[in-house]
């Protein structure tokens, strides 16, 4: 981490002690698959801005329900449509709503963790976190759905109140970690150098916390994201999420419940294209995990 020497003391005598960079340089597996599903994902987004097979507005009721075929290869919904277009089109919205509600949840989030760590440190300020942290548990009981619902009721239901509601609701998450990771970054030995250099709190939060608690984020705005993309799905499917005509893996479920028993690849391919999703983040959520936790690294040497 920033500031610590590269010499570690816990090593034994004669170990390598750029072994755990190494380990740090190579994907493991759970990492490999995670990218190798979500570059999947948004590859079929950022395709479907230059191609898509049919247009995605296109109805045809001579095509209606057909099974997978050279033409329609996932087959085509109630409406004659392309499932395939749909797939490739729900992609931009599943991955619009991941980017957005964790932004919101990682540029809010991170830095009240990092400031009510700050104030933990002077008795003076100890109040002032409680009070955040508090403050903080009280919106993580609000859930994305009850303020999905909420927001649908002062708006109308849409992706933007969709994306504000899984954001806020995520955002206890990443001011947990942050505070987490700044209270274990403030007690080492370079800020308290850095204090005893009349260093500001502003650079030491800057210089030192922030690089040294990026890992932790990082994997908590992976882990959000694979949430966001259930939550999405799950608010599009209630109604509360994006709105016909926008092509939405939520919507498309809930459109197939009136042809399961005759048609259940309707509900198939949305399904399994959201599972593949929230798996791909979370795999890569664990994968990060491992990589930047030298706990986990140990426990995989031994």
């Amino acid at each position: 981490m920033t500031g610590q020497s590269a010499f570690d003391p816990t090593l034994p005598v004669g170990a390598d002690s750029a072994a755990p960079s190494r380990r740090r340089g190579r994907m493991n597996a759970s990492m490999v698959i995670g990218v190798v599903l979500v570059a999947l994902i948004a590859a079929l987004a950022l395709v479907s801005f230059v191609w898509t097979p049919f247009d995605p507005a296109a109805v045809d009721p001579a095509a209606r329900l057909q099974s997978g075929s050279l033409e329609h290869p996932l087959g085509t919904d109630r409406f004659g449509r392309d499932t395939l277009t749909w797939i490739m089109y729900g992609a931009r919205i599943t991955l619009l709503v991941g980017l957005v509600a964790v932004g919101i949840a990682l540029f809010v989030g991170t830095p009240v963790g990092i400031i009510a760590a700050l104030f933990a440190q002077h008795r003076w300020g100890m109040w002032i976190s409680a009070v955040i942290m508090r403050a903080n548990d009280i919106l993580l009981a609000f859930p994305a759905l009850l303020l999905a619902i909420i927001f649908a009721a002062v708006y109308q239901p849409g992706t933007g109140p969709a994306m504000a509601a899984v954001g806020i609701a995520a955002i206890p998450g990443f001011a947990r970690v942050a505070r987490s990771g700044t209270m274990q970054v403030l007690s080492s030995e370079y800020v308290r150098a850095a204090r005893a250099a009349n260093r500001s709190t502003a650079a030491i939060a800057v210089v030192h916390v922030l690089p040294n608690i990026a890992g932790m984020v990082i994997v908590q705005a992976s882990v959000a994201f694979a949430i966001s993309v259930l939550a999405e799905a799950g608010l599009s499917f209630l109604g509360l999420g994006t709105q016909a005509p926008v092509p939405s893996w939520g919507r498309m479920l809930q459109e197939s419940q009136q042809f399961l028993s005759t048609h259940p690849e309707l509900a198939l391919w949305p399904g399994l294209f959201i599972a593949l999703a929230v798996l791909g983040f979370n795999l890569l959520g664990d994968g990060l995990r491992d990589r930047f936790d030298p706990k986990m690294e140990a426990r995989g040497d031994g």
